[in-house]
């Protein structure tokens, strides 16, 4: 960068979430040194209280779209961003959250809560990609910090960021792992969920919970049949794709296939 020209502004943006995929971007530790002296953080109320108005180069969005008022700020977030990111589930999916999607949320809030007529939400808990033209989508609960790094730096280089577009099988098959569904009769979804995780779970002989989400051409209804041979009932099938992105098509509709 020549002396005297400004720095890209970055501005990271919290809707319906957890907070841990900024954490993330703080856990890069001393990568985000570097990132730090490449951006202008103009815009992180995680990490500052200092705000810098106007427009940004690059957006950094968290979390789902839950209220009226989020629906309506995004694109205001969308108006001011140059280039515009989701980062996690919850706002590549619409996160945990999205098992409201499935149920009715005015008899959960008359339960929940004493005066629910205080309680304005919607019916339903959406990714942002739904409400705004989005650049570039970076899954995972939380997303990894390995991929957040590749998509700044990406930015910074002027070309499209690259993440893996294969199924969490090729990470253990790269680690040396041993399926644990072949060799154990674990349930994974590790051969529809997208990589990036580096196989953490199966790494540890655990199945895979589809923290990325599924790849880019998951074959759920097979992987399903699979799981059926290990022993899991209809129920067991609609529950294991309702986590983290139950609200992400394919797992979605093979979901809503095992609860009818």
């Amino acid at each position: 960068m020549a002396r005297g020209e400004k720095k890209p502004r970055l501005a990271v943006w919290k809707f319906a979430s957890c907070d841990g995929c900024q954490l993330s971007l703080l856990d890069c530790e001393d990568e985000l040194l570097a990132v730090a002296g490449a951006l202008d953080v103009a815009y992180f109320p995680e990490a500052t209280r200092a705000e810098i108005s106007g427009t940004y180069d690059l957006s950094l969005v968290e979390g789902s779209v839950t209220t009226a008022h989020d629906a309506e700020r995004i694109q205001e977030v969308r108006r001011r961003s140059k280039f515009l990111v989701t980062i996690g589930a919850c706002a590549t999916a619409g996160g945990i959250q999205a098992l409201r999607n499935f149920a009715d949320v005015k008899e959960y809030t008359s339960v929940v809560y004493a005066r629910p007529d205080y309680i304005e939400t919607l019916a339903t808990s959406t990714p942002i990609a739904e409400h705004v033209a989005v650049d570039f989508e970076l899954r995972g609960c939380p997303i990894s910090k390995r991929q957040l790094l590749e998509v700044v730096s990406a930015y910074l280089a002027g070309r499209r960021p690259v993440t893996p577009p294969h199924s969490t099988c090729i990470e253990c098959k790269l680690k040396g792992n041993v399926c644990v569904m072949v060799a154990h009769g674990t349930p994974c979804l590790g051969p529809a969920t997208h990589a990036g995780c580096g196989a953490l779970c199966p790494s540890y002989d655990r199945g895979c919970y589809g923290c990325f989400g599924p790849m880019e051409s998951p074959n759920a209804v097979s992987l399903s049949r699979r799981l059926q041979d290990l022993g899991m009932d209809a129920a067991a099938l609609k529950r294991v794709y309702r986590s983290f992105n139950a609200g992400a098509s394919a797992f979605r509709k093979e979901s809503e296939r095992h609860g009818k």
